[in-house]
């Protein structure tokens, strides 16, 4: 997520959500308090999961393993009416467990079929099934809910949640807007595959994550099937609803034989070459079969692109609209050259209008703008797709890891397209003294998590540990940690781990000083 200036080179100050009502963020960041043991008589599951910016946000007990949501929105009204059917695998004995949900009325609830006691207090939902789950049972959870979503205000003044206005609405999640319309849990750590249905007026279109499974108009209503098979965090989903302009096509995944390359890095035997490629793709590599579930090397990839009819017919941004729905197949072609086969079935990209948001987010396979932009926060938002969306912070302290990859992507893009060394941007961040408020791994407390430490110094942390590395061991390193962690979450303790391994280097120095520290290190 980030919010820019329009000038190409000036470092990114980002703006992201950082509480949700009844989430109050947490103090100064100090280690999570323990949760405190469940009476054995009565096993609930956590209220929260310790997050140390959030620590209330999230809940114990279960796994959750798919949503199947199904929403009907007016916005003549503002009404929606949903149902979200959740599968999940108790990981405890649960006598009770808590979903979040921020406002709506719950109507009814049942586990495994049968009604379940429902209390609600903040933003808890506590459900007390008939019959008590046990560890490792798998179970299924329906609540079915209504009313008008509401906007969750973060402390620096962005907004998330369901933002709805002039016949439109978008819901945007990071980190904690999704409980705003639809009941779930809600921290990065539990991710799960989605399947969403959203019905509204005919005319209007409802696009989300994934794959556009059907479209059916009857009795002045129209119903949009997505389908989302691979794991998802909650703040990654959304629904656009609007007067758009759509198009479907396929993408051509023009990378060469990228799965081959990654299996031989494994062994150490490939060499990078990077510098000497162009955008034909990588070279010196043969072509072989891609991951299963993710289009293949030599498969393609469902692109779904939408434009608010506003944006597409104003001659102000009409053409960069076009521009940059035309790039996406030459990035996503350029990532995997960079970070290795991109991790999704899906892509595309959700254009607004101006001032719809206040910021553009990397919703997971279809990421949304607030109007047109320029082409490298497309690039910052399409690189989330491995950092971040495919490999998702454990918790919201390790947000750098995501930004800071975006960041230094957009970086190796100006240096690819723009003529812009890396060095020169490193550069310009280095001589930015917001970068230097904090150190990148240990923001101070959730009103600081999209300040730009977490964003240009996490950059320059990238940067310094490929000057260590040298280009061949670095750009493994960062295909390697994308595939290793795909789908999966990581932080930032499996990543400097992960460096060190794979280089056989100790960095102990380079993250104390350039991760962790508080001074500005000597620029070396």
């Amino acid at each position: 997520m980030l919010r820019r200036p329009t000038t190409p080179l000036v470092l990114l100050l980002v703006l992201t959500g950082c509480t949700g009502d009844g989430i109050a963020p947490a103090a100064p960041v100090t280690p999570a308090a323990p949760v405190a043991p469940a009476n054995p008589a009565d096993p609930v599951g956590a209220s929260g999961l310790g997050d140390p910016y959030f620590p209330r946000l999230g809940n114990g007990g279960y796994d959750v393993r798919h949503y199947g949501l199904t929403l009907d929105y007016t916005p003549a009204t503002g009404r929606l009416t949903g149902t979200a059917d959740i599968t999940a695998r108790a990981t405890r004995d649960l006598g009770s467990f808590h979903l979040d949900l921020a406002g709506l009325t719950v109507d009814s609830a049942t586990v495994g079929g049968a009604d379940a006691a429902v209390r609600r207090a903040g933003t808890k939902l506590t459900l007390r099934p008939r019959e008590r789950l046990r560890r490792g049972e798998t179970f299924r959870t329906v609540v079915r809910y209504s009313g008008v979503p509401r906007r969750i205000t973060d402390p620096d003044g962005s907004q998330e949640g369901w933002l709805g206005s002039d016949g439109r609405a978008v819901a945007l999640g990071e980190p904690t807007g999704s409980m705003a319309w639809f009941p779930g849990n809600h921290h990065p750590s539990d991710k799960a595959s989605y399947d969403i249905r959203i019905t509204v007026p005919a005319g209007l279109k409802a696009i989300s994550n994934g794959e556009l499974r059907s479209e059916r108009t009857k009795g002045g209503r129209t119903a949009f099937d997505w389908h989302v098979p691979e794991p998802m965090a909650s703040y990654l989903a959304t629904v656009a609803i609007g007067p758009y302009r759509t198009h479907e096509t396929k993408v051509t995944r023009s990378v060469e034989g990228i799965e081959g390359a990654e299996a031989a890095e494994d062994t150490g035997t490939t060499e990078d070459t990077r510098d000497a490629e162009d955008d034909k793709g990588t070279k010196g590599t043969k072509g072989t079969k891609g991951t299963k579930g993710t289009g293949g090397a030599h498969g393609t990839v469902s692109s779904y692109t939408a434009v608010d009819q506003a944006t597409a017919a104003d001659p102000a941004t009409a053409d960069d609209s076009a521009k940059l729905l035309a790039a996406i197949p030459g990035i996503l072609k350029w990532g995997e050259k960079n970070f290795g086969a991109y991790p999704f079935s899906a892509t595309g990209l959700i254009i607004g209008r101006p001032g719809q948001a206040g910021y553009a987010l990397e919703t997971q396979t279809r990421p949304f703008l607030p109007g047109p932009t320029d082409t490298e926060t497309l690039v910052h938002e399409l690189a989330h797709q491995w950092f971040g969306d495919s490999v998702t912070p454990k918790s919201w302290r390790d947000m750098w890891l995501s930004e800071g990859f975006a960041t230094y992507a957009e970086w190796l893009w100006l240096a690819d397209h723009r003529g812009v060394p890396v060095r020169d941007s490193f550069a310009e961040a280095y001589a930015d003294e917001a970068n230097w408020a904090f150190p990148p791994a240990v923001p101070p407390s959730a009103a600081y998590l999209s300040e730009p430490p977490v964003y240009g110094r996490g950059a320059m942390v990238l940067q310094r540990v490929r000057e260590a590395l040298g280009d061949a061991a670095f750009f493994r390193v960062v295909r390697g940690w994308a595939r290793t962690h795909r789908h999966g979450n990581a932080d930032t303790a499996d990543f400097t781990a992960y460096v060190e391994r794979r280089s056989g280097r100790d960095l102990g120095p380079l993250w104390a000083a350039w991760l962790y520290g508080d001074a500005k290190p000597p620029r070396g």
